[in-house]
Formats: C-alpha cells, sequence, structure tokens
C-alpha cells in the first residue's frame, strides 16, 4: 500500500474509487466498508484508495477550543490504522493533516480541489452519517449531486451491527474504557493489539526487586510508545507479544502514564515477557517491531507509595497474568479440538 502525506504528489494515482474518514480501530464496520471499496474498485479497474486525517478532526477543534477533553481517546496509532488498511486489501492511502485552514474550506471547494483535481474521484463510499466541509455543511445529498455534475459516482452505507449493536469507534472506545476486551474483539474481528519498535526506557524495572521472577534482572520490559496522549485503553493486561521470535510470548503489560515514577504525562505500553528466550539475550528485544494482543484487563493503573509496594503489586500482576493465560490456552486448544471433531 502507498501511503501519501496530501495529496499533491506525482507518485498519487490520476483516478481513485475513495472512501473518507477517521477509520480508528479499523473495526467490523470499518472492514466491510473498504470489502466493499475493493470491489467497487476492481470493477472499475481503479485503486482502492482510503482518505483519512491526521489530527483527528475533533482533536484539532477541542483544542482550538481550548478544551483538551472534549478530544476522543485514541484507539490505534496512525502506525496500526495503516497496518489494518493493508490488510483490508487497500491500495493507497491519503493522510491530510487536518489544522485551520482545511477546517475553513467550503463543501464545494472540498469536492473541487480534494476529491475531483487532487484524487481523479470516480467513485465516493461514504458512511451513512457523512459530513464534510466548513462547519460540516456538506452531506450525502450535495455530494450525490455534485458527483452526477463532474461524473463520480457516490454511495452509501448503512450502520453494520453485530448481535444488535451498532459497530462504531464510539463502541470500541466505551468497551476499552470499560475494560471488556471480550467486547472489544467482537467489535473489530482481532483482538486489540498495538505495536511499535521497542526503544531504550528508563530501565527501572530491572532493578525493582531482588526476588523478582526475573531474578537478578527484575522485571525487564519492552518499551513502546503510544504517540497520542489519551488512549482509549488504559491498565495493567495479560498480553501476548508477537515479534519478537516465530511464535508468540506470553506477557503482562502496563498501559499509561505510570503514576508512580514518571510525571512527565507521556504515554508508554511496558511489556514483561513471562518467559523470555535466552536465544535474544538480555539486550535482544530493543530496535524490533512488535505487536502486543491485550487480551485481558487485570485492574486499572494505580499510584503507589514507593517502590516496594509497586514491586508487589507488579508481582501480583505476574501471577494473574500467568492464570489467565493458561486458562486462556487451554479453552483455546479446546475450541480448536471441538472444530476438528
Amino acid at each position: 500500500m502507498q501511503v501519501f502525506r496530501g495529496f499533491h504528489h506525482p507518485g498519487i494515482a490520476p483516478a481513485c474509487a475513495l472512501t473518507i474518514g477517521n477509520f480508528d480501530g479499523v473495526h467490523r464496520g470499518h472492514q466491510a466498508m473498504l470489502a466493499l471499496l475493493k470491489s467497487e474498485a476492481q470493477h472499475r479497474g481503479l485503486p482502492a484508495c482510503v482518505m483519512t486525517f491526521e489530527p483527528h478532526p475533533r482533536d484539532y477543534f477541542a483544542a482550538t477550543a481550548g478544551r483538551p477533553e472534549l478530544a476522543p481517546a485514541r484507539i490505534a496509532t496512525l502506525r496500526d490504522k495503516l497496518s489494518e488498511l493493508v490488510r483490508c486489501g487497500i491500495d493507497q492511502t491519503v493522510v491530510l493533516r487536518f489544522d485551520r485552514r482545511f477546517a475553513a474550506q467550503s463543501p464545494q471547494a472540498f469536492i473541487d480541489d480534494v476529491l475531483v483535481r487532487g484524487l481523479g474521484t470516480k467513485y465516493v463510499l461514504v458512511g451513512d452519517d457523512f459530513r464534510f466541509g466548513a462547519k460540516r455543511a456538506g452531506d450525502y445529498a450535495m455530494l450525490d449531486a455534485a458527483g452526477q455534475r463532474a461524473g463520480f459516482d457516490v454511495a452509501r452505507m448503512n450502520s453494520y451491527e453485530v448481535r444488535g449493536l451498532r459497530v462504531s469507534s464510539s463502541a470500541v472506545r466505551e468497551a476499552l474504557a470499560a475494560g471488556d476486551m471480550g467486547q472489544v474483539t467482537a467489535l473489530l474481528g482481532r483482538p486489540y493489539s498495538i505495536s511499535g519498535h521497542v526503544v531504550h526506557g528508563k530501565k527501572l524495572g530491572r532493578s525493582l526487586g531482588a526476588s523478582a521472577p526475573g531474578g537478578s534482572d527484575g522485571f525487564r520490559t519492552l518499551n513502546l510508545r503510544f504517540s497520542h496522549p489519551k488512549p482509549a485503553a488504559l491498565g495493567i493486561f495479560a498480553v501476548r507479544v508477537h515479534g519478537l521470535t516465530d511464535r508468540p510470548l506470553d506477557g503482562v503489560a502496563s498501559l499509561g502514564k505510570r503514576p508512580t515514577v514518571d510525571d512527565s504525562g507521556r504515554v508508554s505500553l511496558e511489556t514483561y515477557v513471562l518467559d523470555w528466550p535466552a536465544a535474544l539475550g538480555p539486550e535482544g528485544g530493543y530496535g524490533k517491531l512488535v505487536r502486543v494482543e491485550l487480551l485481558h484487563k487485570l485492574r486499572d493503573e494505580a499510584r503507589y507509595d514507593g517502590l516496594p509496594a509497586l514491586t508487589a503489586a507488579i508481582e501480583k500482576d505476574v501471577v494473574d497474568a500467568r492464570e489467565f493465560l493458561a486458562a486462556h490456552a487451554a479453552e483455546h486448544r479446546q475450541t480448536s479440538r471441538d472444530r476438528i471433531i
């Protein structure tokens, strides 16, 4: 998949089938829309194109209003969004910067400058609540009428439901906030995960507790940065780590701002692998691109009165994570046997 920051690039396709949206989480409703887009693009001999925005428009409006609390919690980083779009078979993604100039653009200017001249759009697929242009003045009827004049087709897709629940990014955020990872999996069609390159941290974990399961290395963690200050999920989780070896590894992870040991406000995902592969060596995780699946929430993040209390909490988290992951593996084996029978 080709990724473009804006549409003024020589490598961008001269014509496309397009859908527009934030696609935070790329949930099952998004996946259904992207599958339809891909089908329509193939029938027309066009590349399937997604237009998305960074920052999220609601981030921009919350910032300009001086009310950061109005910004939505972020489900996925841009990296993870793009990875899911690749899995859905999208040919090119255009990431537009949502700023003051873009927010002030009239609906007709958006159609003329972006859809027609910028992307050569021949087909546009939007959701049933799609609005565009300054003050959200543009709607489906306006877009459809413009398409008839300019020579592109416009289609609208209704809401997607799972077990009677409308699938939306808001529903995913609510499930993540509640720690209901089973519901999150149902809405996404896959376990919730965060990916990134392992970076160096303060290396505090390896010094926590001489009796820690990691021995003299304490709780050596894989540190991933979450680029948005307001993640949709927070807390301590039983996890599965992909990308270190040829098989996933069990672990326990903290997603949040580490209130006991760090006051910077930076969000990070810190993962302790329960059984570190000796073949990797003590520093073998750094620089690797890993994906961490958050399978079960153990508890909320908490502030502790000193490192001994934090160490005791982590030791309990390790025990609880092992218990869940063992039960999860047994359930998976039983399900696999049932399918074979």
